[in-house]
């Protein structure tokens, strides 16, 4: 079978704001989180019955930079994230490239932002962003 990815299982949309593609390489692992919409009874015999809501994929993706980002690349995300005309914190969806699959998807942050100032560490002047929490919506058509 061949490898599948988020983009395999999604609509091509447009955001409500594409100016801009958020493109920060996040530091470690990008976790991709894949759910269905489905409710899950368990019953006194062991058995269970799953209902189905809906037949969609629903994708998360955690990214972060806990050992230190460059202040212009912060600043970058928190523009994103505070700005009402790009993200609004989590109001708006925006254009995100992911740094493994080659790909731009639709997103919506799902997390607030944290900015931890890393004063007196060896990269001190830098700022720590721990995780950001995106919901992809669809993709970016192909150009």
């Amino acid at each position: 079978m061949a490898n599948q990815e988020m983009y395999d299982y999604l609509s091509t949309i447009t955001p409500d704001y594409t100016a801009t593609t958020l493109n920060i390489n996040p530091q470690g692992t990008v976790v991709e989180k894949l759910e269905k919409n489905q409710s899950i009874h368990d019953f006194d015999d062991g058995s269970d019955r799953v209902i189905n809501l809906d037949d969609d994929c629903i994708f998360m993706v955690n990214i972060g930079w806990p050992t230190g980002i460059s202040k212009s690349n912060a600043g970058i995300i928190f523009d994103f994230y505070a700005d009402t005309a790009k993200a609004n914190a989590k109001a708006r969806s925006f254009y995100w490239a992911h740094p493994e699959d080659g790909h731009t998807y639709v997103v919506k942050f799902r997390s607030e932002l944290l900015r931890n100032w890393a004063a007196g560490k060896s990269y001190a002047g830098y700022l720590e962003i721990p995780t950001i929490t995106l919901k992809v919506l669809g993709r970016k058509a192909d150009s």
